[in-house]
């Protein structure tokens, strides 16, 4: 009688089909609707290896963490997977750590190859999470509590030009530049297995991704890797063309 709940939207659901385990579906209208779902109706959080959509996720949930209105906010977020995953979770934590800076880095933890470890480190925070709503009178079923900014909120459409427009430099405050770190794999996302993005590729060519020399440096290394471990699109089968180009 458990109920799971998946939370997606029509470009995701347009070109992969839910877990089967999901036996409540819910349909947002766009990637930021369903992103802030997911943060304000999860009690605790857990991260899996993935790809550019699951590092687009990592972005969002540290850029909100990070905002100073939610510096007291109990979230407990694991990394975690089987042994063989150890090496990806490094690879995510050193593009973290290069890019939002060691303070990023306090918001999870990297636990491999222990799930019991995992499910005790998430039970203490959600008592913690539920202690802190008790005290606030916040619901359990939706985190009032927590401030998402507008810009985390508002649509983000992966164009060339809105693209080539993102602030990918160091000279801003970091919970910003996480949100343009989201928007860039947001845009990676769209242009490998969303139609919209995979048409306009094919029109247009590459998007074209510009910022600080050193950032761009993390970035390609991180994407790269990605694309030596078959990360980057559904199929394994087929060899993968970038859909980005990368220019400091």
């Amino acid at each position: 009688n458990c109920r799971y709940i998946g939370i997606t939207e029509p470009g995701i659901i347009a070109s992969e089909s839910p877990n089967p385990i999901v036996n409540t579906l819910v349909v947002m209208p766009d990637i930021e609707k369903r992103l802030e779902a997911f943060v304000r109706s999860g009690h605790g959080f857990i991260v899996f290896p993935g790809a550019v959509g699951t590092t687009e996720e990592i972005l969002y949930l540290l850029g909100i963490l990070m905002h100073p209105k939610n510096a007291d906010q109990p979230f407990p977020l694991v990394f975690t997977g089987p042994r063989e995953s150890k090496d990806y979770f490094e690879q995510i934590d050193s593009f973290i750590g290069a890019t939002l800076g060691e303070e990023a880095r306090k918001y999870y933890e990297i636990i491999i190859d222990d799930p019991e470890k995992v499910a005790q480190k998430i039970q203490a925070g959600i008592k913690n999470v539920r202690a802190y709503r008790r005290k606030l009178g916040d619901a359990f079923y939706y985190n009032w509590m927590l401030h998402i900014d507008q810009d985390y909120q508002r649509p983000f459409t992966p164009t060339h030009a809105s693209m080539s427009a993102l602030n990918l430099h160091y000279a801003q405050p970091k919970h910003e530049l996480a949100s343009n770190l989201r928007k860039m794999f947001s845009g990676i996302v769209s242009g490998n297995i969303k139609e919209d993005g995979v048409l306009s590729i094919e029109k247009n060519g590459p998007f074209q991704i510009s910022g600080d020399p050193e950032l761009m440096g993390e970035l390609d290394a991180l994407l790269s890797k990605f694309c030596l471990d078959r990360r980057m699109k559904l199929s394994r089968d087929t060899e993968y063309k970038p859909c980005y180009k990368i220019v400091a």
